[in-house]
């Protein structure tokens, strides 16, 4: 089984560390699956429904084309003040218009963080969870990647050195594979 799924960074920051625990998914993701990173979020401007009733902006079809050709979402998400960032709600907004006939609804998902805090993006998570409820796209529940010290975590180069952090994610990405595979016969 092939799938395809497009990893979305919710940070806007070049030495993000969920930029970096994305490319180690791409890198570790299971025979099959493969995994494609949406660089542009920062580019999608405020979402405004002034702006949408004159037609969504190119940046926004081009996500929106990018969420459709997929088969399932991976988002790596920072934790901003006890929740997700604006940058990746902002996107959520945009992706889930129009009401009733969202590229997002029935879309299989997977959600992972790290932080240099204690809780690596449980909050975080929660937030962007209710979100995606909100929006009948299918998280996964289990199991979950909350890598917390991600300052320890990856070296300089960004590489996750971390070896039970590795083991984590690859336990995540075959659970993943199969959650995929389980919503396709549904």
């Amino acid at each position: 089984m092939s799938i395809r799924v497009l990893g979305i960074v919710g940070s806007l920051r070049a030495a993000s560390y969920n930029g970096w625990l994305l490319r180690a998914a791409v890198d570790m993701a299971p025979a099959g699956m493969e995994i494609e990173i949406f660089s542009k979020l920062g580019d999608l401007p405020l979402f405004d429904q002034d702006l949408e009733a004159r037609g969504d902006p190119e940046t926004v079809r081009s996500f929106k084309a990018a969420i459709q050709s997929a088969d399932a979402l991976l988002f790596a998400s920072p934790e901003y003040n006890f929740g997700m960032t604006g940058a990746l709600k902002n996107a959520i907004d945009w992706a889930s218009r129009p009401p009733g006939k969202s590229v997002l609804s029935g879309k299989p998902a997977a959600i992972m963080g790290a932080s240099p805090g204690s809780l690596g993006t449980a909050r975080a998570q929660l937030q962007l969870r209710q979100s995606l409820l909100a929006t009948q796209t299918y998280a996964m529940l289990q199991p979950e990647v909350l890598v917390a010290k991600a300052h320890e975590k990856f070296d300089a180069q960004g590489r996750l050195t971390d070896e039970p952090t590795r083991k984590l994610l690859q336990r995540f990405l075959q659970a993943f594979a199969e959650w995929v595979a389980r919503l396709r016969v549904v």
